[in-house]
């Protein structure tokens, strides 16, 4: 069985090159302080209904150490977690947060250094009133993710790399760099302009 700790070498530009753009979140869902190092674990999904946190706030002390919690949210309009909630996700050895929503107490949870990839920041809270099922597949960022997905974000977006797919994407990204890291500038650019001038030509253009 594949670790998804081992997806911290891969940067998410290569994931997304493998898999397709139905695999990467949009563009809204962003790291919320750079610098950060690369974030990768298995998912540990949560849906959150609009104006409530509750169930993030259960799932914190649910996860496993290493997951990534990854939040469906009803909205943009209420904050999901704050600086404590990040905190003691931290310090249950949680990997990050990736959440279809927003958070507040930003400035705590940069100063914590805890990796939260969400759509913004908001100072309202959330209720906490609805119960919903934990570990069932959500839509984050326009993509589905199941329980156990390797979710993998850097400051390029966020990968969610199915769990039956985890062990071959692995392989081909670390084929696909260890080719890449071999090729020198002038290669790349050699096989790059051959490439576009076949394009071009096939298109009529001749100059």
């Amino acid at each position: 069985m594949t670790d998804a700790a081992e997806f911290r070498a891969i940067p998410t530009t290569t994931l997304a090159d493998l898999l397709g753009r139905g695999r990467v979140m949009d563009v809204g869902v962003r790291p919320l302080w750079s610098g950060g190092p690369r974030v990768a674990g298995p998912a540990f999904t949560v849906r959150c209904p609009a104006g409530d946190n509750l169930m993030l706030h259960a799932a914190i002390h649910r996860a496993a150490p290493g997951s990534v919690v990854v939040v469906e949210s009803g909205d943009t309009d209420y904050a999901l977690a704050g600086g404590n909630v990040c905190a003691v996700a931290q310090r249950r050895g949680i990997a990050g947060f990736v959440l279809d929503g927003v958070i507040r107490d930003l400035a705590e949870v940069r100063a914590l250094g805890f990796p939260v990839y969400a759509r913004g920041v908001i100072p309202v809270p959330g209720a906490k009133a609805e119960v919903t099922p934990l570990n069932e597949p959500v839509r984050c960022g326009g993509v589905t993710v199941a329980p156990g997905d390797v979710v993998v974000a850097d400051e390029e977006g966020v990968v969610a790399v199915p769990r039956d797919e985890a062990a071959a994407v692995l392989a081909a990204a670390r084929a696909k760099l260890a080719k890449e890291e071999a090729e020198t500038l002038d290669d790349w650019e050699r096989a790059h302009r051959a490439r576009i001038d076949e394009i071009l030509r096939a298109k009529g253009v001749t100059d």
